[in-house]
């Protein structure tokens, strides 16, 4: 019966959990995107200084976003399978299957984000 009544949810909301995924990838891959430039920037010029409070907000940034991540991709990933395994009804096997692979790469995203503010934790003492 429970099983029956999430279904339904999830059938209402019509793929409210990917919706999820992708609003929280909407904020993952900028702010990846705008790290990676302040990086290039300081490596290549030499002229960005990482300040200490600076870096403590990089730090937040990332686990909040790594959290936010970890959470779609557990949502995606468990809605996914138990639509897969009640049948073929409620979710095509090509369209699971697409939803399992995205939530593979998130699992991959929030990985490499939860590495990149631990290693920052690490250097945080350093300033």
């Amino acid at each position: 019966m429970l099983v029956f009544c999430v279904l339904q949810l999830f059938v209402i909301g019509r793929h409210f959990y990917v919706s999820f995924l992708v609003t929280v990838m909407g904020l993952v891959i900028p702010w990846s995107l705008v790290l990676v430039l302040a990086d290039a920037y300081s490596v290549f010029v030499k002229s960005l200084d990482l300040q200490r409070r600076n870096l403590l907000m990089i730090i937040i940034g990332d686990l909040v976003l790594s959290f936010l991540s970890l959470a779609a991709a557990c949502s995606t990933a468990s809605v996914a399978d138990l639509l897969l395994d009640v049948g073929k009804s409620f979710c095509p096997e090509k369209l699971c299957s697409r939803y399992q692979l995205s939530a593979a790469m998130a699992f991959l995203s929030w990985f490499l984000s939860f590495s990149s503010s631990l290693f920052n934790l690490w250097l945080l003492p350093a300033l």
